[in-house]
């Protein structure tokens, strides 16, 4: 069995396209003013293994009871996968990763250094 203790931290990862790209940034907003979260950059084009626009969203694990159900009753809609940061990018964008919305299919090969 594996520990909590494993865990540095978390990321979500807010999904959005320019029809939607308004209310994921209120989304942003609720989540700058309330939680002790780093925002990180938008990018309006897939990147890594995400298959369509997002942004990320750090947070330490103490912050998880708090922005997760958060994002269950705010996310508008909208598709954020939701995992933990272990050091296996591989198995956290997968077996470990929770899905708010619609599951999207992820490039993994991307995490796993094969183009």
């Amino acid at each position: 069995m594996k520990e909590n203790s494993i865990i540095t931290g978390f990321h979500a990862h807010v999904y959005y396209d320019s029809d939607t790209r308004e209310v994921a940034a209120k989304i942003r907003e609720g989540l700058g003013a309330k939680f002790e979260v780093v925002l990180g950059r938008w990018h309006d084009q897939p990147v890594g293994p995400h298959p369509k626009s997002m942004y990320q969203v750090a947070f330490a694990p103490h912050e998880f009871p708090q922005v997760v159900p958060w994002l269950m009753l705010n996310r508008e809609g909208l598709d954020i996968l939701v995992h933990p940061e272990t050091g296996d990018d591989v198995t956290d964008h997968t077996a470990h990763a929770l899905w708010l919305g619609k599951k999207l299919e992820l490039n993994i090969k991307f995490l796993q250094g094969i183009s």
